[in-house]
């Protein structure tokens, strides 16, 4: 069992015996038929990975294919800067384009966003990515390393407000450790995905910066199970996880965070459970 299994069954089990259901509340999310898409939640939900120790996979059911295509998108946000979906290899935002192919002033286009820092008593413009990656190799020591794409004064303007919206980034011991914080997460179908992606992002910027990769700590606002996820949760929490300890290759000499591609990365020792098949997962919108 990884530790991503550990975390996904822990948290779903507290999930469907202790939550609180969104029923009569009068939900903004539909399911495709325009049903109420209702879930059970809870909140200020904490977990922690050994990114060093452990690349995050879930092994109840098959992540093989899903890896690179988070990959894909936290380079997307993070790399290319991106809110078009054109920029983007998978098609997991089309449902949120509008007629000009973005998703509005969200994501990328935060990451994009110059601001005014102050840099050895002088005053530079720089986007939240390079200067985050700057105090990570030129003040390695700051607690002031962080990122938030929650802008008030865009939120009007995106087509879909940010869910994991901040992170910290700090360094001890020669390793660097990230904080990702989240308002809301659909368990089923993005906490994997999630823990792969910015697990990814920290390696990247680990590596850059001549560091070893060490925790991701994933902070949860309101952690919820869709009620058509259910079933298919339960069926996740009575498989058998396997004794793998997956980690990320990144297969690129450079030290340039913007040099890495897709094709760089690959897993080497995962595997899952072959038994479990769900199907197209329903996405509540």
């Amino acid at each position: 069992m990884t530790e991503a299994d550990k975390n996904f069954i822990d948290t779903c089990k507290k999930i469907l015996e202790e939550g609180y259901s969104s029923e009569g509340t009068g939900v903004r999310t539909r399911w495709e038929d325009g049903t109420e898409a209702n879930y059970i939640s809870i909140f200020g939900v904490s977990n922690v990975y050994d990114v060093g120790k452990e690349f995050p996979m879930i092994t109840l059911r098959n992540n093989t294919n899903q890896v690179k295509k988070a990959i894909d998108e936290i380079l997307w946000i993070w790399q290319k800067k991106s809110n078009d979906v054109r920029d983007l290899n998978s098609h997991i935002w089309d449902q949120w384009a509008g007629e000009d192919h973005t998703i509005g002033k969200a994501y990328g286009y935060q990451m994009a966003k110059k601001h005014p820092f102050k840099i050895n008593g002088e005053i530079k413009e720089m986007d939240q990515v390079d200067y985050a990656r700057y105090l990570i190799k030129n003040n390695p020591a700051s607690r002031r390393i962080m990122t938030n794409i929650f802008d008030f004064d865009d939120l009007k303007d995106m087509n879909l407000e940010p869910c994991a919206y901040g992170t910290q980034w700090l360094v001890r011991d020669g390793k660097l450790h990230l904080i990702l914080n989240q308002r809301s997460q659909d368990m089923l179908a993005a906490n994997g995905w999630n823990t792969m992606q910015y697990a990814a992002l920290l390696y990247m910027f680990a590596k850059e910066a001549g560091l070893e990769p060490g925790t991701l700590t994933h902070n949860i606002g309101d952690c919820h199970i869709y009620d058509r996820h259910i079933p298919l949760v339960k069926q996740l929490l009575e498989a058998e996880a396997m004794d793998v300890h997956p980690k990320l290759i990144i297969n690129n000499p450079s030290n340039n965070f913007y040099d890495f591609k897709v094709e760089d990365f690959e897993i080497q020792g995962y595997d899952y459970n072959h038994d479990i098949n769900l199907g197209k997962i329903p996405i509540a919108e």
